[in-house]
């Protein structure tokens, strides 16, 4: 399994991984700020944007590929960024390869399991005749009914590509991401603790950590703290990017 990434910058490495239907572009504005003091990776996740495709797709999976990631850089400690389904990723990662991880940042996601919300994007996802098409803004006009918010609808049309055989195709393996979708929403459960300085940080007006999942979080993660960027939804670096990235530095500044 052989990641793809793009990196920029030098110094101590940092690892970041997107979410649920992300690519790692969605990160690249603040790997390049972070990029002026550290070396920076931004990768795609399996079944995700340029990366391989396979039939597995779990933490376990994601996690072992990082740690083989990690090892193909060469780099042997990283600091780790994650948000929403890549927070999950971080954390199994940091669970299972401790030694790996300096530390541990997380964006708006708990370890706990989660109740599925996707189904409305999945259904318009697959609706989508993609030989047909011939051009994005096609694409965005038969996604209207079913996905009214232009933000989340452009989010998802940055996974279309040209075909060679014609109109468009998706990057990212969505038959087996759906398949799998379980698998996303599902718990991240060790009998081990990361015990390095981990920060949580959520959006404040989303629910996807609420201050309940501090005991769980602090179950595994004892030296965790949690922070909320103020008027931020759940794509925290893109509603609140500064503030993200002020968040973040100081964090690691800590080191």
């Amino acid at each position: 399994m052989e990641l793809n990434y793009k990196s920029f910058g030098e110094g101590y490495p940092i690892i970041i991984l997107h979410g649920l239907f992300g690519t790692l572009d969605n990160w690249q504005t603040i790997a390049k700020k972070l990029a002026e003091n550290y070396l920076v990776y931004i990768v795609d996740q399996r079944n995700h944007g340029r990366s391989p495709h396979e039939d597995r797709f779990d933490y376990e999976a994601m996690a072992d590929d990082l740690q083989a990631f990690l090892e193909s850089q060469w780099i042997y400690e990283a600091h780790i960024i994650g948000h929403s389904m890549g927070g999950k990723t971080a954390m199994q990662f940091a669970l299972n390869y401790p030694d790996l991880v300096n530390q541990l940042i997380v964006v708006d996601i708990a370890p706990k399991a989660y109740e599925g919300g996707h189904q409305a994007i999945f259904e318009a996802l697959f609706s989508l005749d993609l030989p047909s098409i011939k051009n994005r803004k096609q694409a965005d006009a038969a996604l209207l009914t079913q996905i009214p918010d232009f933000g989340v609808r452009q989010f998802l049309l940055k996974n279309l590509t040209n075909d060679k055989q014609g109109g468009y195709k998706w990057k990212m393996n969505l038959p087996v991401i759906y398949e799998n979708y379980s698998e996303i929403l599902a718990v991240i459960e060790s009998e081990d603790t990361f015990d390095n300085p981990t920060l949580f940080i959520r959006g404040g007006q989303s629910n996807y950590i609420v201050d309940e999942d501090l005991t769980q979080i602090k179950s595994l993660f004892p030296a965790a703290e949690l922070t909320t960027v103020a008027g931020a939804n759940h794509w925290v670096h893109a509603a609140a990017p500064k503030e993200l990235l002020a968040v973040v530095t100081n964090f690691l500044s800590q080191d």
